[in-house]
């Protein structure tokens, strides 16, 4: 599985201005709805819930919300820039600025860390971590997410 089979350029928005976590989670959740052909509500629900069992934010401005849903169709994607960062309550306790949401079908119980490792290792890559922060459109913000390498 690599990102671009979890991310169609439609899902990339850049610059995306939110007030709290729980917005976000919102906005991003609308977003992937129609691809995974589950509810809005119902992915933010289940969003939430993983949050309440900790952050999914990672360290160094990032931050990878997921859920797997029974009704999910298939691994679904939507990467964020934020403007400005926002509160994710990281394990470094910095502010979140890159976000890549994940639906993830509930069937096939370990297909998912496979998925979360694929978002990871190309979120932790420093020179595309630094060209996404100044890239300044969002087709450009796929093409980096999505390149092979």
């Amino acid at each position: 599985m690599t990102v671009a089979d979890l991310l169609a350029p439609d899902r990339v928005v850049l610059d995306l201005r939110v007030p709290d976590k729980r917005r976000l989670i919102d906005e991003l959740a609308r977003r992937a709805a129609a691809a995974a052909e589950v509810s809005a509500e119902a992915i933010a629900e289940a969003i939430a819930a993983r949050e309440r069992l900790g952050s999914t934010g990672m360290g160094a401005g990032i931050a990878i919300p997921h859920a797997r849903l029974a009704g999910a169709a298939q691994p679904v994607g939507v990467f964020a820039r934020l403007r400005p960062a926002l509160d994710f309550d990281a394990i470094d306790g910095r502010t979140v600025d890159l976000v890549f949401l994940l639906v993830l079908p509930a069937r096939a119980p370990g297909d998912h860390l496979d998925v979360l490792a694929c978002v990871a290792r190309r979120l932790r890559d420093a020179d595309v971590k630094a060209a996404l922060r100044r890239v300044g459109d969002a087709e450009a913000a796929h093409a980096l997410l999505t390149e092979i390498g």
